[in-house]
């Protein structure tokens, strides 16, 4: 995920905020003004989101795009993240968030069904490998 918060900080259009859940608050007060935002983190996040998700985003059926990256699957086998990361999927599923894998070849078809779904006016996911954007262990 580092490549691609390097490419967003290049464009001058992120906003870092410290934990997840305010995260997603302020993407969803960026829909109140008209905006569609993204919000990127890792799924270790995600769990931290679930009631600002649950309470605020879904309800009123509000059009944030979740970037998460996938700790504690595929190469990353960190214990601290093997939960986390058995678990992501199902938890989207129960929070009715719908979520594909952003594969490494022809992206463009799942970021374009993500696109559709936030422009009916709701939350989708992009589930991100921890590979697909250079990460490593060492890193």
């Amino acid at each position: 995920m580092a490549r691609l918060i390097d490419r967003l900080e290049q464009r001058g259009i992120q906003e870092y905020v410290v934990r997840e859940d305010p995260a997603v608050g302020m993407a969803a007060g960026a829909c109140l003004v008209g905006c569609t935002p993204v919000v990127a983190m890792q799924n270790s996040g995600l769990g931290q989101s679930v009631n600002a998700l649950a309470s605020l985003v879904l309800p009123y059926r509000l059009p944030i795009l979740l970037v998460i990256g996938m700790r504690g699957t595929d190469e990353d086998d960190t214990s601290e993240n093997l939960v986390m990361g058995g678990i992501t999927r199902s938890l989207l599923e129960s929070l009715t968030v719908p979520a594909r894998s952003l594969p490494a070849e022809w992206p463009q078809d799942a970021v374009a069904a993500a696109a559709d779904e936030v422009r009916t006016g709701r939350a989708s996911a992009l589930l991100v490998s921890p590979g697909l954007f250079g990460w490593s262990a060492a890193s």
